[in-house]
């Protein structure tokens, strides 16, 4: 008796353990935090200037892909968003026309969706300590909108400085 319930339990275990790995790539909750920003956007900063944005997902619903274009500042970027089911959180690489990049990792902080950069050293022109972290905020978000920070701390993320604000409205 005792053998024949090992043997159902481990029959169980195998079914449980086949079922989970069963499941689709990226169909995680998590890995839907980042659908708010799916689309087509205006994006309004600096209260005249004015760029385009449009998001999608990509490779069976597993990226977020961004294409950022500013035509009069002649500036376009591009990001690839992923959620990391190993590390439990969202990854993100930018690249632009101006040679940046800048690598991210964060997610849902509240209503809120974070991704911060590792601090890094700066010349002291740019930072009195040295030493710099920055970090992108999602906020304020709706079905139509939502409003875009980028922020920058000196001091190991006690403190942060907004550089840059954007509002992200849907395009009809």
């Amino acid at each position: 008796m005792k053998t024949i319930l090992l043997i159902s339990c481990i029959i169980m275990s195998f079914q449980v353990i086949a079922q989970s790995n069963n499941q689709p790539p990226c169909s995680s909750p998590e890995a839907h935090q980042f659908d708010f920003w799916i689309g087509d956007w205006n994006i309004t900063y600096s209260d005249t200037a004015h760029a385009t944005n449009h998001v999608e997902k990509l490779m069976n619903d597993c990226t977020v892909q961004e294409n950022f274009n500013d035509p009069p500042k002649n500036y376009m970027g591009k990001s690839w968003s992923v959620y990391n089911a190993n590390y439990k959180h969202w990854q993100q690489t930018w690249v632009d026309n101006q040679g940046g990049y800048i690598a991210l990792t964060g997610g849902m902080q509240g209503d809120s969706m974070i991704l911060i950069t590792a601090e890094r050293t700066v010349p002291t022109n740019i930072s009195s300590t040295g030493k710099m972290i920055n970090r992108m905020v999602y906020y304020n978000i709706t079905k139509d909108a939502f409003d875009w920070d980028w922020e920058s701390s000196i001091d190991g993320g006690i403190t942060w400085k907004s550089n840059w604000r954007l509002h992200y409205s849907r395009k009809s």
